[in-house]
């Protein structure tokens, strides 16, 4: 049965699995783990004494492989929602023995063929021996090919030990230290980034550091076993995690993995307990209890109580899961006319259209001082009024402030005009606002702005051309006239995002790995603090207005990160619309419960590897023509790769 209720959360890690060992009795063995409370069960297959070399009768007509259960032993159904196999862990493709990696390739084999025949939604590969790994990927990359839908989820252990740290270098390692990612990393590249292989983490007793946990986050984790080892006793004899395990594990829930729980049950448990003596709802460690049938079912029971001690999904959150690592292409407000449905999404951004009523306050009250409140109107123009809402938030700034206001609604699409001209009737507007249903950069203003009001903006900020029509707008703006917002500048970071990566690939073409993506992005590993790239000032009063912008920029990943895979750069922008009002995505300044803007996602059309405390250089550019504005990037340390979208051949916004 799942871990809990919690609102929203439809993902597959409300569901744990429990880890066995070789069972003949498939049904009593899923029966028990089942009842016990557990959702999954993660075993062999196959007898793990069993070796083709010395199997008799292997490769005659008669030759049966030593199978855990015949298929017919449960339902299709029960194989494929309670199951997931395990290859045999004896098995060593790149043994210098050579009877030993024939044995392992046929098995392998046969292995997952008996899986695939069984309708398993997954099958746990062992882990590589080392990040020497070739033979082996060759093998399930061979096997990858031919798989319908059935996922390959590689073990590898969650290891990283530092340098400086004397003793954890293991002699088996030759006095070196040990970055298990690598061993992920070497196998994911032999195989092509295959969107069937994926990850099972080993979650051991120690763990490495932050950074280098977080590389795990923009990879294809599945399952984080978490071996009894890892457990810790709270006073009352129970296991528990420390914090750091705590907070691991409620990370994976937040990113659908599921927990798998293994080993011997370190914890000397009575199997029946009464409720009342088995916790204290006040201590820190407190978890549901029942009556244990599954040795492992305490274990079980606290990682439930983890998972019961999560916040509800906020509202908003529960709104964007449908848009989680979702590739969508970004507008083109001056080519295409929004849809009523695209207004209506931004529209009940109530915390945007806060900020701008602030930041209009703002203005009016450094304008018209109250001496000559009653007796100065300000004229206000809305450049791409839309559907009102910044019409709205400006009047009621000037009610809230006591200041008389002239407005100009300026809205070139024609569908959002007959709207416009509904609202004012209806709000009896009609002596305060003039629609004008024209191109703000074609229309000729009878009157000088004292105040320029627009939300031109896009995910990168001036991607959606914002200083193109600001440019062509601020010529009836009054010299000492006001721009809302005021300035904007965008920021990009590197990040690993296994699944986004994938996601371009399947397109088959270099185009769409030269086209930037909006995307709400959840399963990425963000690799170093976001830098800006380009700035913009409105009103701007350069004699030769150029929008071209060139910038290089180098990122110096934490020192105990780790090396790590660039997929490609996440893009933000933070927007100052009048003195101290600001509006933003950047992370570290991002404006709290606003979701008019998803971040911008550049690919890489090969992924850059960053070896340990190797600078990331890269570059980008912002390019002008007569009808279309374009970007392109390229990296240039630690290795080059291609300038991408050279003269906007794959993406551009057009003018």
């Amino acid at each position: 049965m799942p871990l809990g209720q919690r609102q929203g959360d439809k993902s597959e890690s409300r569901y744990c699995g429990v880890e066995s060992g070789f069972e003949p009795d498939m049904p009593r063995l899923l029966t028990r783990s089942l009842s016990s409370g557990f959702d999954f069960l993660l075993a062999p297959l196959v007898d793990p004494s069993y070796r083709p070399s010395s199997a008799g009768a292997a490769g005659t007509e008669s030759f049966a492989l030593p199978v855990a259960a015949s298929d017919l032993i449960l339902s299709p159904s029960q194989w494929s929602s309670h199951v997931v196999g395990k290859v045999s862990a004896w098995i060593d493709l790149d043994s210098d023995d050579e009877q030993l990696r024939m044995d392992s390739e046929i098995t392998l084999k046969q292995e997952i063929a008996w899986a695939s025949h069984l309708s398993l939604q997954a099958c746990v590969l062992p882990p590589p021996k080392s990040a020497s790994c070739g033979n082996y990927a060759r093998c399930v990359n061979q096997i990858l090919q031919g798989l319908s839908n059935m996922q390959l989820w590689l073990r590898i252990p969650l290891e990283k030990t530092e340098p400086m740290d004397e003793e954890s270098k293991v002699a088996d390692h030759g006095g070196r230290t040990i970055d298990t990612w690598e061993w992920w990393n070497s196998f994911r590249l032999l195989c092509e980034h295959h969107t069937q292989l994926c990850v099972a983490l080993d979650i051991l007793s120690s763990l490495p550091s932050l950074y280098s946990l977080g590389r795990w986050f923009g990879e294809p984790v599945r399952a984080a076993i978490l071996i009894t080892d890892s457990f810790m006793t709270n006073a009352r004899g129970y296991p528990c995690l420390s914090k750091r395990h705590q907070r691991l594990v409620s990370e994976f829930f937040d990113h659908s993995v599921q927990i798998v729980i293994s080993g011997e049950c370190r914890h000397n448990i009575s199997q029946e307990v009464s409720n009342d003596n088995m916790h204290d709802s006040d201590n820190e460690n407190y978890f549901e209890g029942a009556i244990y049938k599954h040795p492992l079912r305490p274990y079980l029971d606290y990682v439930a109580y983890l998972y019961q001690k999560l916040d509800p999904i906020p509202e908003q959150e529960r709104f964007e899961v449908g848009y989680r690592d979702f590739l969508q292409s970004p507008l083109q407000p001056l080519m295409d006319n929004l849809e009523a449905q695209t207004y209506e999404i931004f529209e009940k951004d109530t915390v945007k259209y806060s900020q701008y009523q602030r930041a209009v306050s703002k203005a009016l009250l450094d304008r018209v001082p109250d001496e000559t409140a009653s007796t100065t109107t300000t004229v206000l123009m809305v450049v791409g009024a839309g559907r009102g809402p910044l019409v709205r938030a400006s009047l009621q700034a000037a009610e809230e402030t006591g200041r008389k206001l002239k407005v100009y609604a300026v809205e070139k699409n024609p569908n959002a005009v007959i709207t416009l001209h509904s609202l004012i009737k209806l709000e009896g507007w009609e002596s305060l606002v003039t629609i004008v249903s024209s191109d703000m950069r074609c229309w000729n203003a009878p009157e000088k702005a004292d105040i320029l009001v627009s939300e031109l903006l896009g995910s990168f900020g001036d991607n959606e051309l914002s200083p193109e029509c600001l440019d062509g707008a601020q010529r009836f703006l009054k010299p000492d006239g006001i721009s809302i917002p005021s300035s904007y500048t965008s920021f990009i970071q590197p990040i690993t995002a296994s699944k986004l990566y994938n996601d371009v690939k399947t397109y088959k073409d270099i185009a769409h790995f030269e086209t930037a993506y909006v995307v709400k992005l959840h399963r990425v590993a963000r690799l170093a603090p976001p830098q800006p790239v380009f700035t913009f000032a409105h009103p701007n009063l350069s004699p030769k207005i150029d929008n071209q912008r060139y910038k290089k920029l180098q990122f110096q990943m934490p020192s105990d990160t780790g090396s790590a895979l660039v997929h490609g750069f996440a893009g933000y922008f933070d927007a100052v619309l009048y003195k101290d009002v600001h509006l933003g995505m950047e992370p570290s300044t991002a404006t709290p419960n606003m979701f008019s803007w998803f971040p911008i996602y550049f690919p890489l059309r090969k992924p850059i590897h960053v070896p340990v405390q190797s600078p990331l250089e890269v570059q980008f550019w912002r390019c002008c023509g007569p009808t279309k504005v374009w970007y392109e990037w390229c990296v240039t340390l630690p290795s080059p790769s291609p300038i991408h979208n050279s003269s906007g051949r794959s993406y551009w916004v057009g003018l």
